[in-house]
């Protein structure tokens, strides 16, 4: 039997949302990087990317990492499996969690069919986009906050799924989530974006010993 109109927008709209979020991730990811120092600048080119100039990696290890990762988690989006990506940075030696950028991913709630025949429009892709560069520019904009990395550092994405979630054998293990101590924690609550079908809510915890 031909799948319905209704089902078959719906599933458009789930892969090309996931495009999108998968997709934000990739850049989100990179100037993170960039920004806090964690690759040298000279690893980075700019390009153009939601009308604004953004940093990319031209490091080929990094690159390919960063895909393997997004690949896996563009499979668990579209099957709703995925509810947070955790990019952690921490010191190079000593292993000591520096700052926790924690995007957590939400599934919007659909209308009911009723309520799509009497609204069939859509967020407009450019409002979308909107969203995202105004997250990127608060990303380049915490360096005013965030306390100075004096040391080298590595970093660790962290993706966070439901017990049902197919996870593929040996790619992927339950590690340590890298947190900051409470009592040396600060958060701040960055701005989000959201599609048709998914919401990311994002935030930057760091650490902060207090002045010495």
């Amino acid at each position: 039997m031909a799948p319905s109109k209704q089902s078959v927008r719906q599933s458009i709209t789930l892969k090309g949302s996931t495009e999108l979020v998968t997709e934000f991730f990739k850049y989100a990811v990179n100037t993170i990087l960039f920004q806090r120092g964690v690759y040298p600048a000279d690893d980075f080119h700019m390009v153009k990317k939601y009308g604004q100039t953004v940093l990319i990696t031209q490091d080929l290890a990094l690159e390919n990492y960063l895909e393997k990762i997004l690949k896996q988690v563009g499979a668990w989006l579209l099957t709703g499996a995925v509810t947070q990506l955790v990019v952690a940075i921490i010191t190079k030696d000593s292993r000591t969690p520096l700052e926790r950028w924690v995007f957590d991913i939400n599934l919007v709630e659909q209308p009911s069919q009723e309520a799509v025949k009497q609204a069939q429009s859509s967020k407009p892709e450019a409002e979308i986009q909107a969203e995202i560069r105004s997250i990127l520019k608060q990303i380049v904009s915490t360096v005013t906050f965030l306390p100075v990395i004096d040391e080298p550092t590595v970093f660790n994405i962290l993706v966070y799924t439901h017990e049902s979630a197919n996870v593929p054998a040996g790619e992927w293990v339950d590690t340590d989530p890298l947190a900051i101590e409470a009592s040396k924690s600060q958060q701040v609550k960055l701005r989000n974006f959201s599609t048709d079908v998914h919401r990311i809510e994002a935030m930057v915890s760091y650490r902060y010993e207090g002045d010495s």
